[in-house]
């Protein structure tokens, strides 16, 4: 059974602070657009990126800066909020970057994102505010029971509960660090969550209208939580969320899943492990590429050897 964080859980004084940070940002107009690990490396190690010139170096490049560069609020509030590093040389560092998504503003792990804890956030969070938006849009129940499994910095929730306003929205983490940006990030935007910490869904009481899920499914040597998706080429994450969700659906209830599969000889594993659960469920299913080329870069890594290609995809899966 995972712990359950009420809506109105208190805020110490270090969340409140980033809290105010994000706030304080969103009035100011700040905007970063996360890029991929390997194209922030790429930008960073460009000639005289070595330390920060500007707010979006310091909260978005995540790159070492003299204190006086930014004004004595922010830098407060990053003190108070616990989220400032000593970089040497008289530098400090940010330990967490802000990033834009559809007009809120998210705050999650730094970069280089290597430890276990770290809250991802990148271009999958974009594409996956996009495959939710183009579902709810198309129909979300009244009053609705939205569950995001696995929420990270909680997007796939506040995307959710600014399409469906009366939601009830649960988000769900392993990670005691995720849970507490998502609840930043979603007091930053407005929404109202519950939170449930736990690795499967034994804290979610009754049954599930939507399940939302971005699950990691990159083959990690590191086996690194927030990116490591297990067996079946990275897959098996995804299809035991799945099978999870489905097993909680309300009658016409829909999981949304935004993942990727690693593909070889044009076959797609995941593809038919989530058809097979499907059937054996009655569920109607749809499954498309949303992108068939991603972190091309990682097929030079030991356990891609035989994969051609790395897609995201969208699949849903409808109680009839």
């Amino acid at each position: 059974m995972g712990r359950f964080f009420g809506p109105m859980a208190r805020m110490n004084d270090a969340d409140a602070a980033l809290l105010s940070l994000v706030e304080t940002l969103r009035k100011r107009g700040y905007h970063f657009i996360t890029p991929t690990p390997a194209t922030h490396a790429r930008v960073v190690a460009r000639p005289g990126r070595e330390k920060a010139r500007n707010l979006a170096d310091v909260l978005g490049w995540s790159l070492p800066f003299e204190a006086g560069l930014i004004d004595a609020d922010l830098l407060g509030l990053l003190e108070a909020a616990g989220a400032l590093e000593d970089a040497g040389n008289g530098l400090v560092r940010s330990a967490v970057r802000v990033s834009w998504l559809k007009g809120q503003l998210f705050v999650h792990s730094a970069y280089p994102t290597q430890d276990e804890d770290a809250v991802f956030f990148g271009p999958d969070s974009y594409r996956f505010a996009d495959l939710i938006e183009a579902e709810l849009g198309r129909h979300c129940p009244p009053g609705a029971r939205i569950v995001d499994i696995g929420t990270g910095s909680g997007v796939g929730g506040i995307v959710a509960a600014g399409l469906c306003p009366d939601a009830s929205i649960v988000v769900t983490d392993i990670n005691p660090k995720a849970l507490r940006f998502a609840r930043i990030n979603a007091a930053a935007a407005g929404a109202e969550v519950r939170c449930v910490e736990g690795g499967d869904l034994g804290g979610v009481e009754g049954a599930i209208d939507v399940a939302l899920a971005n699950p990691p499914y990159i083959m990690d040597e590191g086996s690194r939580t927030y990116r490591d998706g297990g067996e079946m080429r990275g897959g098996k994450v995804s299809f035991d969320m799945t099978r999870m969700a489905v097993e909680k659906l309300a009658p016409g209830g829909r999981v949304i899943l935004y993942t990727g599969s690693a593909i070889a000889g044009g076959e797609d594993v995941l593809r038919d492990a989530l058809e097979r659960l499907a059937a054996e469920h009655a569920l109607d299913f749809s499954y498309r590429e949303l992108d068939p080329d991603v972190f091309g870069e990682e097929l030079d890594q030991p356990p891609y050897a035989e994969i051609e290609r790395i897609a995201v995809v969208g699949a849903i899966l409808t109680r009839r």
